[in-house]
């Protein structure tokens, strides 16, 4: 139970602290013993303050430090064990028991002898580095041990213990370092200088919007619909005696709904802190997309009533016997066995949510406040029906209309499943799944809602329809209408020469320029460079401002932005004849020449190989502007040197990116 209460402190500390905590470095050594034998060496660097945990910890303590070498072609055998340096042992107060951890400095050695003639052994540690106020998630690190010093400069070594010189790779890969660039020292441009803070939460706002919309979906199925009333009775049943602890019982129920919730986003942060571009890696993956298609086409017909979705039942089973524990503990197994119970109708909607988010632009944060308005809406109910009884009366009875609920979430989690296949093809530039298909399919689905509303289509567990309520007349006809809605997605825009963009659609669909019949390069047709040197060199021959639009092919606000703000005839003006546009997506999966797959440094201090076109962009974007999120505009002079006001995030309002755009020219022409 402690280590466990120390890694939720450790999750905690991941969350509450923005900056990097990255306290040990490490580098290698080789000692030659013999022709055969070699002393591979680990030295870690650690901060003042901190320390670093030794590698035998006692059960139910720290995560230890654990080293692994790498040897699938068994060139070598290890001779013992790692050994280590005394180091310092404490009775641990938190845990209760001797630790040992190192301060400074600390060296590991592990003997080896050579079966088979070769140059290196890489291998990794895994450890975690805490100080008096946090610790540092468990993270791995990769060792490269060269045993032939001739070798080592031709050696492909992953360089991550060898000095990166930051300026020379910048200037190898865009030309110039982050050095060159000249921050914005005007006062123009004030009224966009908390876009960051505001845009930040109107998004979270947003997402814990429709996670609290899921929730109350996940409220009006069979699996959750019908225990709400067995819950409130298990805690009014003894209210005549003693109601404030029933009441207080009740919310302390609807608190470990939330956290329960609140607790799955949790690792998605440990994510985020370790790598800042692994969400996006996650997002924008091929093959990871297509896994997220697949699942919702399955939990579409889970919904439809093909099969079910359960967990394991002895999951179950562990949280009942929980439950019997009393107190606080068992009211949280209570907790958990609502939401391991409801998987089946919770777990899809839930699904839309992670997948959601880990494609959006917020990441761990939207997730977690997704996850922070599903729990909401989910635990709320509960805790209010039982403090008042009396509001149970004004439930409608279960019945046909739970299930009619569930088919409906199917016809959704359908339609959703396309989005992500069209990222998958967006990425690999497949050229299949364009504007085109995509409105088809959606007409398709949401066609054939309308039918099942209207009673045309049935599923497995239907109840027979005797006469058509007047709620599913009225969503028969809201479906029908928004089929409308979306055949008119393939009216043309005369002006811009590609589909008129549907608002509803926005960053589902398809960019509208994505298109069979009408294609385009860039957002609107206007004229864009994708490569940072050509854009460079175009702004300084022209004497324009350059904006780089940092964006990405699986970026929902992306298209939000070029399909509804960019339009905006006075923003239209500027970017078509007053800036020099260079458009980088941090997402494009083609490869790098290899004179460019060179190893660079992290914003946090650690390193990262740069293997295509979208490593290099995101590498630009926060080495020079420190930042990750996208979309994410930099107005730059025409040397691309001088950064002309406050860069500016996802901002719907056309005003407040005109006034940007403005701002910027002003500056420039001054």
């Amino acid at each position: 139970m402690k280590r466990l209460l120390f890694l939720l402190l450790i999750l905690y500390t991941s969350l509450a602290f923005s900056q990097m905590y990255n306290p040990v470095k490490w580098k290698t050594q080789v000692e030659k013993i013999s022709d055969s034998e070699y002393n591979l060496i680990s030295i870690a660097t650690i901060e003042e303050g901190s320390h670093l945990y030794a590698q035998n910890i006692p059960e139910g303590g720290p995560i230890p430090t654990e080293f692994n070498y790498h040897n699938d072609n068994n060139d070598y055998t290890l001779i013992g064990n790692t050994s280590e340096e005394e180091g310092i042992t404490v009775n641990d107060a938190v845990f209760e028991m001797e630790i040992k951890y190192f301060e400074n400095t600390a060296v590991f050695k592990q003997k080896v002898k050579l079966i088979n003639a070769i140059d290196k052994i890489t291998g990794s540690v895994l450890f975690m580095a805490c100080d008096d106020e946090k610790c540092t998630p468990p993270t791995d690190f990769e060792l490269v041990f060269i045993l032939n010093e001739s070798k080592k400069a031709a050696s492909e070594n992953t360089n991550k213990q060898i000095e990166i010189d930051s300026n020379k790779t910048n200037h190898l890969l865009y030309g110039m370092s982050s050095d060159d660039i000249i921050k914005p020292t005007t006062s123009c441009g004030n009224e966009v200088e908390n876009l960051n803070v505001t845009s930040s939460n109107s998004s979270l706002w947003r997402i814990f919007g429709l996670g609290f919309l899921g929730g109350l979906l996940a409220l009006l199925t069979p699996c959750v619909f019908p225990m709400i009333p067995l819950t409130v009775s298990f805690f009014t049943k003894n209210s005549s005696e003693n109601k404030g602890s029933g009441v207080s019982k009740a919310l302390l129920y609807g608190f470990f709904i939330f956290a329960v919730y609140i607790l799955l986003s949790v690792p998605f942060h440990l994510l985020d802190s370790v790598n800042p571009d692994i969400l996006n890696e996650i997002s924008t993956n091929i093959w990871l997309n297509i896994i997220f298609f697949l699942i919702f086409v399955f939990f579409a017909f889970s919904f439809f009533g093909y099969y079910e979705l359960t967990l394991p039942s002895s999951w179950t089973t562990k949280t009942t016997q929980g439950e019997n524990t009393g107190g606080l503990v068992g009211i949280f197994f209570m907790a958990l066995t609502l939401a391991i119970v409801s998987f089946s109708c919770t777990g899809p909607i839930l699904g839309s949510l992670l997948a959601g988010s880990l494609t959006a632009d917020g990441g761990a944060w939207e997730l977690t406040a997704g996850m922070a308005g599903f729990g909401v809406s989910l635990g709320l109910p509960f805790a209010l029906f039982a403090m008042f009884p009396n509001m149970m009366n004004a439930l409608p009875k279960s019945g046909g209309w739970l299930n009619t609920t569930k088919v409906i979430l199917g016809f959704l989690e359908l339609a959703l499943a396309f989005k992500f296949l069209s990222n998958a093809d967006l990425v690999a530039h497949w050229n299949v799944l364009k504007i085109e298909p995509f409105l088809i399919l959606w007409i398709l689905i949401f066609a054939g809602l309308a039918l099942y509303l209207f009673g045309k289509i049935k599923f497995p567990h239907d109840s027979p329809i005797k006469k058509l309520s007047f709620s599913r007349i009225t969503g028969g006809v809201l479906v029908a209408s928004f089929v409308i809605y979306l055949a008119s997605g393939f009216r043309v825009n005369k002006d811009t020469n590609t589909f008129k963009s549907l608002t509803l659609l926005s960053g589902l669909a398809p960019p509208v320029g994505y298109s069979f019949l009408y294609p385009n390069e860039c957002p609107n047709n206007l004229d864009c460079f994708k490569d940072l040197k050509e854009g460079l060199a175009y702004a300084k021959k022209a004497n324009k401002p350059i904006i780089i639009d940092f964006t990405g092919l699986a970026c929902v606000n992306c298209r939000k932005m070029e399909e509804h703000v960019w339009p905006d005839s006075t923003i239209d003006n500027y970017l078509r004849n007053d800036y020099v546009l260079i458009s980088l997506y941090v997402d494009d999966k083609k490869e790098l020449p290899e004179t460019e797959k060179i190893y660079v440094k992290r914003v946090d201090g650690g390193v990262r190989k740069l293997e295509n076109y979208g490593h290099k962009w995101a590498h630009f974007q926060t080495e020079f502007f420190q930042s990750n999120s996208q979309p994410y505009y930099v107005l730059l002079d025409s040397n691309g040197k001088k950064v002309l006001n406050t860069p500016m995030p996802y901002t719907p309002d056309a005003k407040e990116y005109a006034a940007f755009l403005e701002c910027g020219l002003k500056v420039f022409n001054e």
